[in-house]
């Protein structure tokens, strides 16, 4: 895929933390090559340290590669901007604002008119179920409640790009289902291209038109998976059939066997 007909591109990227003090230096991603098209659901699995959240990091702009690039419509990523917009683990809401006052935050902050981003807060508020709470505070909501609310201010932007971090990693196993199967239902909606980074393999073959699994430290891409599931998908009919289970067996292996190399390379 070249960089012309992607929406985002890693090429050959590598990055190294140093830290002078201990003259020590990390290899946390090498040679990292990955692309998506425009409207594609990505998902990026591997073992832990691997380098998923520094890849994350470098697609927002948080960060600079060492070498290589990554790029976004052909073009370097040199900072943070609204084109991405980011949902981590923890929802990070503003506490003192009320939901909608969350949700509009960006756009009050960029200076856009009130009668647009008002407008744009009541539709992603009902894409993202959350009608009647508008005036709520986020210690008046639940976690899978104000997870919602952060897709949904990371979303009123009109992103080019929605990365999110394990979104779903600190809620218990229902609601992490419900909201897995609410952001699917939005996306196919708005057909953003998505980078999701998560640890499970179920919910990768869930969400992902593609997966993509990383190397042990230093990160690289060692197995490209094309789900061969139609949309729309029900989870709870899709995950007991034969060929989900195949394809996440193939996966399982492959992260399994570098999860070991962690360990040892940890022993040594």
């Amino acid at each position: 895929m070249t960089a012309e007909i992607s929406k985002f591109q890693f090429i050959n990227v590598t990055k190294i933390f140093s830290d002078k003090r201990k003259d020590s230096r990390t290899v946390a991603l090498e040679n990292l090559n990955l692309a998506a098209r425009t409207g594609e659901f990505i998902c990026l699995l591997g073992p832990s340290g691997c380098g998923k959240s520094t890849a994350l990091n470098l697609m927002a702009g948080f960060d600079k590669p060492t070498e290589g690039q990554v790029l976004l419509d052909g073009r370097p990523i040199e900072k943070p901007g609204l084109d991405r917009g980011v949902v981590l683990q923890e929802p990070t809401l503003f506490p003192w604002l009320k939901v909608t006052e969350n949700i509009t935050f960006g756009p009050r902050m960029n200076n856009a008119p009130g009668e647009e981003y008002i407008d744009k807060a009541k539709r992603y508020i009902d894409l993202v179920g959350l009608r009647g709470f508008e005036n709520h505070y986020p210690h008046e909501l639940s976690g899978g409640m104000r997870q919602r609310v952060a897709i949904a201010r990371a979303w009123i932007n009109e992103p080019s790009v929605l990365i999110m971090d394990e979104p779903f990693g600190a809620l218990d196993a229902q609601t992490r289902l419900i909201m897995q199967e609410l952001l699917l239902r939005v996306w196919e909606k708005l057909k953003t291209t998505v980078l999701f980074i998560t640890h499970d393999v179920d919910e990768s073959l869930l969400m992902a038109d593609r997966v993509f699994v990383m190397t042990a430290r230093p990160g690289r891409i060692t197995m490209e998976v094309k789900v061969p599931f139609s949309r729309p998908r029900d989870a709870e009919t899709l995950i007991f059939s034969k060929e989900f289970q195949e394809v996440k067996q193939k996966i399982v292996r492959v992260i399994k066997e570098e999860t070991l190399k962690t360990m040892l390379e940890a022993k040594n």
